[in-house]
């Protein structure tokens, strides 16, 4: 690996989605709350607020972000699942990560937000037909997007920042 940034590779989508893409795609969402948990287990404070990488965000950012993030993802797919096309609202997560909930906030009470969000959303996403998928909401910057490009993306998010912890603890052999 040569980009920290990057653990498990930038994302790509080139779906369409097989229905077995779709499945690993669901189960690695339904995982994400179980994998970043068993991540940052056992992590003491001072690790926790241990960049993942030079310039980088501390593991204790990476696990506020990812429901942060996650959030406005399950938001983005019910007004695309009860809207025609609606434009989105970008968020600064950049500058979501430096807000004194980020800093303050004890891990557990993002995990367990990840948990609920996570049961909620899933339960949401196993009940999609496949007309749903191609549904699709504005985003300012990137155009329209796909509920199964938007599947895959968060996906692989999810993996993307428990690789961000992951690797940290094995660079740093915690």
């Amino acid at each position: 690996m040569t980009d920290l940034r990057f653990p498990i590779g930038k994302f790509r989508f080139d779906g369409p989605l097989t229905k077995d893409q779709s499945q690993k795609a669901l189960d690695d969402i339904a995982n994400t709350p179980a994998n970043l948990r068993a991540a940052v287990k056992g992590l003491t404070d001072a690790q926790l607020d241990t960049p993942y990488r030079p310039g980088g965000w501390t593991v204790r950012q990476v696990v506020h972000h990812v429901p942060d993030s996650h959030l406005n993802s399950y938001v983005r797919f019910k007004l695309a699942l009860t809207e025609d096309e609606p434009t989105i609202k970008p968020y600064a997560e950049d500058r979501w990560a430096e807000l004194a909930d980020t800093k303050a906030t004890p891990i557990e009470v993002s995990l367990t937000m990840l948990d609920s969000l996570h049961d909620r959303w899933v339960r949401l996403l196993r009940s999609l037909t496949p007309g749903d998928w191609k549904r699709t909401f504005r985003h300012p910057e990137l155009g329209p997007m796909t509920l199964e490009k938007t599947l895959a993306l968060y996906a692989w998010h999810g993996r993307h920042h428990v690789a961000h912890v992951t690797e940290l603890r094995k660079r740093m052999t915690w």
